[in-house]
């Protein structure tokens, strides 16, 4: 008969995997059908050859978790057992689940992107506003900590205002980034609960940290996302990506148009995106206004605004889209401001 050994190290692994009475135990047995052996230091599973594959990997998965300092409760035990018998998503569809709720993609352009992000170590995804570039990577990022494979989350951004300048805000250094990464929280407060986000947060399971901060780490089993990274320069993306350590995967998502650096800076993103996109284990998603899943008028808005505006060359010709004509007299290539690309002549004097 086929059988497998899990083996277990020390008495508080023992008791994570097996439950409190071998609750856990007795779940996988009866919902599996196969016999369970417990014995000091390992599991021993046998029955049907499928089954006790299923088996081990929700074993596996349970020791996983314990070892990422996770609490381990029926939920995450009926999740593992879930994904086991239901062949680790592999059959094709792509999906996020994240406790009862499931994220799935809504249009072939996130279809593509979720694929990459189950694929690839590094994702690079240029694309408009509300084409879930962010809402994605938070929710695949959570999922890959509820189940153990990483034991952190990173959120990044860059610290540069639209236009505006803020001045210095009050407050310790979480409070004074807090408006900056705000769209990366506002995703986890979607997934989460506020003091669950909070207790993974003081444990250190989820850091949030200005893009500046990141320089001479090094971050293993991780998963790093960078939001606005079309605000990072060159300098600052090649110091971003370098952090990446065993285990880890990255995440970049961007809006090329819509670039905040002085004029004559090259975004990060763009160059990223050119330099990398043949690099074995990177990909490049490119979102479009088709993506875009917020309120209908969001497509009519980018529209609008896409009517009278350009990417600068090098970026169009980075991302694959056609620059558009600008509207003369509107702007300047990062427009939209209403200034004339050169100064009015002077009246004649009367």
């Amino acid at each position: 008969m086929p059988e497998v050994t899990i083996a277990l190290e020390g008495q508080d692994e023992e008791l994570a995997v097996f439950g409190s009475r071998d609750q856990h135990l007795r779940r996988v047995r009866d919902a599996l059908g196969v016999k369970v052996l417990a014995r000091r230091g390992e599991v021993r599973v046998e029955g049907d050859q499928a089954r006790v594959e299923q088996a081990r990997e929700v074993f596996e998965g349970l020791r996983s978790l314990h070892r990422a300092r996770r609490s381990i409760g029926a939920a995450e035990v009926g999740d593992l057992i879930e994904r086991a018998t239901a062949g680790g998503d592999e059959s094709g569809g792509v999906e996020i689940r994240e406790g009862n709720r499931v994220v799935r993609a809504r249009t072939g352009g996130q279809e593509r992107y979720l694929k990459a992000l189950r694929d690839h170590a590094l994702v690079l995804c240029v694309g408009p506003a509300g084409t879930g570039k962010t809402y994605l990577a938070v929710s695949f990022a959570v999922q890959l900590l509820r189940q153990g494979k990483i034991k952190k989350i990173v959120l990044a951004r860059p610290a540069v205002e639209a236009g505006e300048h803020l001045g210095f805000l009050p407050g310790d250094l979480e409070a004074k980034i807090n408006p900056y990464l705000r769209p990366l929280l506002d995703a986890l407060h979607d997934l989460m609960p506020y003091d669950q986000i909070r207790r993974y947060m003081d444990n250190d399971l989820i850091e949030i940290a200005p893009l500046a901060y990141m320089r001479g780490r090094t971050l293993n089993d991780a998963v790093i996302i960078l939001d606005e990274g079309q605000n990072a320069t060159v300098s600052q993306m090649k110091m971003f990506l370098t952090r990446m350590g065993q285990e880890s995967r990255i995440v970049v998502t961007g809006d090329v148009t819509q670039v905040d650096l002085p004029p004559g800076t090259t975004s990060g993103l763009a160059d990223a995106a050119e330099r990398l996109a043949r690099v074995p284990g990177v990909a490049a998603v490119t979102l479009d206004r088709s993506d875009i899943v917020r309120h209908p008028l969001v497509q009519a808005i980018v529209d609008a605004y896409e009517a009278v505006e350009v990417v600068p060359r090098e970026l169009d010709e980075t991302i694959g889209i056609p620059a558009l004509p600008r509207d003369r007299g509107r702007g300047r290539d990062r427009g939209g401001d209403g200034e004339p690309d050169s100064p009015a002549p002077e009246p004649a004097a009367g």
